[in-house]
């Protein structure tokens, strides 16, 4: 099990609660105990509901992910707003979690947060919706809106519950839904580039620069924007683009490319204080 994993689990654990997980070990094994008895098929419609909940952590030991969220999902319809519905909510996020039903979870977890948004599990709650969002981003080539909503969600995370456990994750969780985005308007503007359709190209490379400059794009973006001005004839602002690169980061490959490239027409690197590249740069600067 990977670390986030871990840290999920973990939590889970610490929400079923000590006493109640010792209950519930009790409870499954008398139910093994006895061979008529089948935990997956337990009645759930008239259970008082600290038995559900406890039926729930004893399918969740079992490794039923599915009852167990059955039965967590039986304590919130027939009991709720209750203290064993609240519980039961942050379980049934969990476990939905777990099954990869990455929507549902999203569901639950978000009404979690409409009742409870103060709770000692809110921020276990908002973590695990921000995952099922990261969990469903796809590559580059393909829409990348999970990437906007995993930062939307992980930036919940950060800016409500800044000492909670889950922070450091929720920000590499950023970091790379930030990269997806990055790399989308990368590949969109490598395809205009190869059609020569330049203004559009630069277009996509200047969001990467001015939206995205903390990302492991930039320096391709700007090595980009250099071929397109030039490809252009608008020559100061490949220059300017150069430059920035090159002042940023003086050892990459990139700017070596970038730089043989103006040698080829005549040209250096150079800085153009009218530029938006220049502009752009030293907002770079800043935030490096």
């Amino acid at each position: 099990m990977n670390q986030v994993g871990s840290v999920v689990v973990k939590k889970a654990a610490r929400i079923a609660g000590l006493s109640v997980m010792l209950s519930v070990g009790v409870v499954l094994a008398g139910c093994q105990s006895d061979p008529d008895i089948d935990i997956s098929k337990l009645a759930a419609e008239t259970e008082p509901p600290e038995v559900l909940y406890n039926q729930g952590l004893a399918n969740i030991k079992a490794g039923n992910m599915g009852e167990a969220s059955r039965k967590f999902d039986a304590v919130d319809a027939q009991h709720p707003f209750s203290e064993w519905s609240r519980k039961a909510l942050v379980m049934s996020t969990f476990t939905k979690y777990r099954l990869g039903r990455y929507a549902d979870a999203i569901s639950t977890g978000n009404r979690y947060m409409s009742l409870y948004p103060k709770s000692e599990d809110a921020a276990y709650a908002q973590y695990l919706v921000g995952l099922s969002y990261w969990k469903q981003i796809s590559n580059v080539t393909q829409d990348q809106r999970n990437s906007v909503k995993t930062i939307e969600a992980m930036e919940r995370v950060v800016n409500e519950f800044p000492d909670s456990e889950y922070v450091d994750d929720a920000q590499a969780k950023i970091r790379f839904a930030r990269d997806q985005l990055a790399g989308k308007e990368m590949q969109v503007g490598r395809y205009y580039l190869e059609r020569k359709e330049y203004l559009a190209a630069v277009s996509r490379f200047r969001v990467v620069v001015e939206q995205y400059p903390n990302t492991n794009q930039i320096e391709e973006a700007l090595a980009r924007l250099v071929e397109a001005y030039f490809a252009m004839g608008v020559v100061s602002e490949a220059q300017a683009a150069a430059a920035v690169l090159g002042h940023n980061y003086p050892d990459s490959q990139w700017y070596a490319d970038s730089y043989a490239l103006l040698q080829r027409g005549g040209v250096e690197p150079r800085e153009n204080t009218g530029s938006w590249i220049t502009r752009a740069g030293r907002r770079l600067l800043i935030g490096t």
